[in-house]
């Protein structure tokens, strides 16, 4: 060119080529090379990088798309051993093989980079129409390029691929719309990556396999087919403040012995789990965002392990935690809240070490333990929950300790179904349907526990269950202290039941549980009352200062007795009706005091209404009555609640039934499982 137009290069002392390779192979003889390389499509040219040489496009508008380099066999541009400083920028960089072609190109790239050489290459456009291997090859120790604000999208295959204990620094790059991972990293390869956007990848956004590592800074990742974030066999990065999003199914995926460190990283709107750890992979999970996905927070299965602490897991629509099949991690310090399903779900041979999180506000229960599961759960705060707080069904097992649950808008703690939990140390308040509810043959061993301030009984025990409940202090509920019916069992021991508005124990039902050695006193009821065909075997318990009585046995009640100290009772209802006041004067429509009740068929009472034995004295002297039973009830002639008007009693109050059993507790169907 330079001999067919002179003039066109008149007043420059520069030397001008017509190909790429020839000026590389002139630079050579020159310290610290500099080559221009102008607008045009350079096909074929076989460049192998071995010195420092500057190579950089030049053209008018969009440099790098006006410069072109292109290959179709071998790699387009290779740097190796003695490029240290070598420098490319504001090129488009093609490989374009032949389909057609019987020469394997697998091992062939756009760009390659080899051991003992850091070239920096910049504002580059790299493109790959290769079905296999990769746009972009780093290889070799101490390969340790510099690229950045590179444009490696729309390949065929790997977008970058880092292996074979690599190194190098990448930044500001966009990846995206490649047809396989958009990064690579294996074998000891050891990058550092800020600031790029890997993003719509027909695969996963980066992959670390076969032990390799690096360390990935500030990353936005999102919208990739699979996992925004693939560890494996061995991988070991670092993750740091990324965005990891949008992702068609997980956000990060860790599995088969993987490890690494996810720290600060955002983690959300993603299809399936935010995080996934499966597969005897061990990574450790922390200080991270993790929020909206459309399904769970954290799903640990497949004999998974990990440290998840100090995580912020909300708003997903499954679990925020869910732990299954021999999973064993360390969960503590998290806060998994505004879920619209549950907290943490620990299912099918599940374990776990959760400690200290705070659990709260979650549609569905707290924590929900099931299917053989093992976990352990100490000094958690699991509260506010628009369901159960912590849930055991279906031969869900396990220790809780030391942790505070309250304010659920049913049961704090809810047994059933052959569940044998340990549950020690805890204090549970605050429940809108009670503090602990074992039903249908739920087991359990509850010790020194503090139930207190819970708007029904405090412990419900109903329909074949057999808990022990020893050394626990019930107190200050808003009903009864334990209540126990439907053929509920159980056994009693050394448990302090105080200061509650109903009675200190209610036993209704067919219902045969043992109390030993326990304290009742100060309740603003009966101490311990029996019923409705119940029986039970009370030995050595002391029953004293309770506003109704001691023990209260209905009509055809022969509870085993021994050994028992009932004393210093109030027995509020004998002097009640002693001084001839109606019954209801001291119960009101709240509670029941036992004692004869009567039906007055002058008055067409039914069998749901009762009178006591003054309404029947005074206020039906003369009329057709008949003798009931002795039991609990309050009076509907005080309430008001018959035709003709108590003459014992003010005015009357609303319309109720008498009830014979405390209110039913609502039993939970959070059954939607993950």
């Amino acid at each position: 060119q330079y001999d067919n137009n002179p003039d066109h290069y008149r007043g420059r002392n520069i030397t001008y080529f017509d190909t790429i390779e020839s000026a590389f192979n002139y630079s050579e003889e020159i310290e610290n090379p500099l080559i221009f390389i102008h607008a045009g499509v350079y096909k074929g040219e076989f460049l192998i990088i071995d010195t420092n040489v500057a190579m950089v496009g030049a053209a008018a508008g969009n440099v790098a798309e006006n410069v072109v380099l292109e290959r179709d066999t071998e790699s387009t541009i290779t740097f190796v051993e003695g490029a240290r400083d070598s420098y490319l920028g504001y090129v488009t960089l093609k490989f374009t093989p032949d389909v057609s072609s019987s020469v394997p190109h697998h091992k062939h790239y756009c760009l390659e980079v080899t051991e003992n050489c850091s070239p920096t290459i910049d504002h580059c456009i790299i493109r790959s129409a290769s079905v296999v291997g990769a746009a972009v090859c780093v290889s070799g120790k101490q390969a340790e390029p510099n690229i950045k604000h590179c444009d490696i999208s729309d390949c065929e295959n790997v977008g970058l691929y880092i292996t074979d204990h690599a190194q190098g620094i990448y930044e500001e790059n966009e990846i995206s719309r490649n047809a396989l991972a958009g990064v690579w990293v294996k074998n000891q390869a050891n990058p550092i990556m800020r600031r790029n956007h890997i993003h719509h990848g027909r695969d996963v956004g980066v992959f670390t396999f076969d032990n390799g590592l690096g360390y990935f800074e500030t990353n936005d990742i999102h919208n990739n087919r699979i996992a925004g974030f693939e560890v494996k066999a061995g991988a070991y990065p670092t993750v740091v403040l990324c965005e990891i999003h949008n992702g068609q199914t997980g956000g990060i995926y860790v599995h088969e012995n993987g490890r690494g460190q996810f720290i600060e990283n955002k983690i959300h709107s993603n299809n399936f789990a935010g995080v996934w750890i499966t597969s005897h992979s061990n990574p450790t999970i922390r200080r991270n965002e993790i929020y909206n996905g459309h399904q769970g927070g954290v799903y640990i299965f497949g004999e998974g392990r990990g440290l998840i602490e100090h995580n912020n897991i909300y708003g997903n629509a499954l679990a925020g935690i869910q732990i299954r099949t021999n999973s064993d991690p360390i969960v503590r310090y998290n806060k998994i809240h505004q879920g619209k399903h549950g907290g943490i779900y620990v299912h099918e041979k599940g374990q776990g070490l959760i400690e200290e999180n705070e659990v709260y506000a979650n549609t569905l229960a707290g924590v929900w333990i099931t299917t053989g599961s093992i976990p352990v759960l100490r000094r958690n705060r699991i509260h506010s929950g628009k369901q159960v707080g912590v849930y055991f069904y279906d031969n869900g097992h396990g220790r809780l300790e030391d942790n505070d649950i309250f304010n659920h808008l049913y049961s704090g703690v809810q047994i059933r179904t052959g569940s044998n939990p340990i549950i020690c140390r805890n204090k549970i308040w605050g429940g809108q349907n009670g503090g602990v509810l074992v039903y249908n043959g739920g087991l359990g061993i509850l010790e020194q526990n503090e139930i207190f301030d819970n708007a029904m009984a405090g412990v419900w025990i109903k329909t074949d269950s057999n808990p022990t409940l020893r050394r626990n202090k019930i107190y200050d509920g808003r009903d009864g202290g334990v209540c126990i019916f439907n053929g509920g069992k159980g056994i009693l021991e050394e448990n302090d039941i105080f200061r509650n508005a109903q009675a200190g124990v209610l036993i209704s039902t067919q219902s045969h549980p043992v109390l030993k050695r326990n304290r009742i006193f100060d309740g603003l009821a009966a101490g311990v009352e029996i019923t409705n065909n119940a029986t039970a075997t009370l030995e050595y318990n002391q029953i004293f200062n309770n506003r109704f009585g001691g023990l209260c046995l209905a009509s055809g009640v022969n509870p085993i007795l021994k050994g028992n100290r009932i004393f210093e009772n109030h027995n509020a209802v004998e002097k009640a009706v002693s001084t001839g006041q109606c019954l209801y004067k001291i119960s009101s429509y709240t509670s029941f005091p036992m004692h004869d009740f009567y039906r007055c068929r002058t008055c067409n009472t039914t069998d749901r209404n009762a009178i006591c034995v003054n309404c029947i004295k005074t206020c039906h002297a003369g009329h057709d009555v008949e003798f009931i039973r002795h039991d609990r009830f309050f009076c509907d002639c005080g309430a008001g609640t018959l035709s003709n008007q108590c003459q014992l009693q003010g005015e009357p109050t609303q319309d109720t039934d008498t009830l014979y059993d405390s209110a039913a507790p609502m039993e939970s169907h959070t059954l939607m499982v993950n």
